[in-house]
């Protein structure tokens, strides 16, 4: 319990808020609210354990507390407001005004740059899939025999990128012609940061030529890649808040509390080293991330509800953890037998 504490002192804080702005309704609607970010984001978690694991114990430190703060208030509050700001040519304290007074209108102006929010969150977490089960060199495999088949791709030069790039041109080419071009440019980004994030992580990781050792990582590059990979999940989150209030006090206290429990999930998988005991639980993770970037990716042009993504979400790692469990037990079979 004690990796869960901050999220349910802020629980606590928010629940208060939410009562106090708006009665028991409040409280419903923050609990609503905070439950999709979690189930929209476990996998998030999963994979932060994975990166956080590895990384050094000063950007580790900063990652649990800058990033929790860059998490809960840059990504669910002042971010949509940057989007929304830059949207409709505005002023950032002008869109906040908005935000309070004119929901509506703020949740219109939100919903309007969904086009390029999936188009630039769809391609990098596409990327974080594509990267992880086109890598060749990794040892563990959930499916095997799709993951042997696509391990042939991944010997491809950049087969991730030319993967991603065909996927955004497949789904630009379905929008109104004057949504094209924002949604190329946005998707690019998407790709582009993503490339040189994990090219800068590569070269930190490099030898040092005069002495053979391998340089100790900063850890910023990662960090830099966790925010960013939160980010993309955030954006669904925020928009699909919307469609069950309009109230942008509720929706920033439920999903920052919902944020918090997904940081506490990461510190707590890592502590407990869950991805050593459930060995495909990662694999399940980034199943779930390149089902929800084929979900933002088609979102482009069609609605999908939030909750197929929540469950579609949860069906890859609940598997993932069923397949671990079946693993071990046939591991500790063979060490039983004489």
């Amino acid at each position: 319990m004690q990796d869960f504490k901050y999220s349910f002192i802020v629980t606590g804080i928010g629940l208060l808020i939410a009562l106090l702005w708006d009665g028991l309704t409040g409280i419903a609607v923050v609990g609503i609210l905070a439950v999709l970010e979690v189930s929209l984001s476990f996998d998030n978690a999963v994979v932060n354990a994975g990166v956080l694991k590895d990384m050094d114990e000063l950007w580790k430190r900063r990652f649990l507390t800058w990033g929790m703060l860059i998490a809960v208030l840059g990504m669910r509050l002042v971010f949509p407001v940057v989007i929304v700001a830059f949207a409709a040519n505005l002023g950032f304290f002008e869109v906040a005004y908005m935000a309070v007074a004119e929901p509506e209108l703020y949740s219109s102006f939100l919903t309007s740059a969904h086009v390029q929010i999936s188009a630039f969150g769809g391609t990098f977490l596409l990327l974080v899939f594509l990267y992880f089960i086109l890598d060749h060199e990794k040892e563990v495999m959930w499916l095997e025999k799709i993951e042997t088949k696509l391990l042939k791709i991944g010997k491809l030069d950049s087969a991730e990128v030319i993967i991603a790039l065909f996927a955004l041109l497949i789904m630009q080419s379905f929008l109104a012609e004057e949504e094209k071009l924002s949604a190329l440019l946005a998707g690019l980004g998407g790709i582009v940061l993503y490339v040189i994030i994990t090219s800068i992580e590569l070269l930190e990781g490099e030898k040092d030529s005069g002495t053979g050792k391998v340089l100790k990582r900063t850890g910023v590059m990662a960090f830099i890649y966790l925010e960013v990979l939160d980010a993309s999940f955030s954006f669904d989150g925020v928009i699909g808040a919307f469609a069950i209030t309009k109230d942008v006090v509720i929706i920033m206290i439920g999903l920052a509390i919902g944020a918090m429990f997904v940081r506490s999930l990461t510190i707590f998988l890592v502590n407990k080293g869950t991805l050593d005991d459930y060995i495909f639980l990662e694999h399940g993770a980034h199943y779930a991330i390149g089902a929800l970037a084929t979900i933002m990716l088609l979102s482009m042009a069609i609605h999908i509800s939030e909750i197929v993504t929540g469950l579609v979400g949860v069906t890859f790692i609940g598997l993932s953890v069923y397949s671990s469990i079946q693993y071990r037990k046939k591991e500790a079979e063979v060490v039983e037998k004489p």
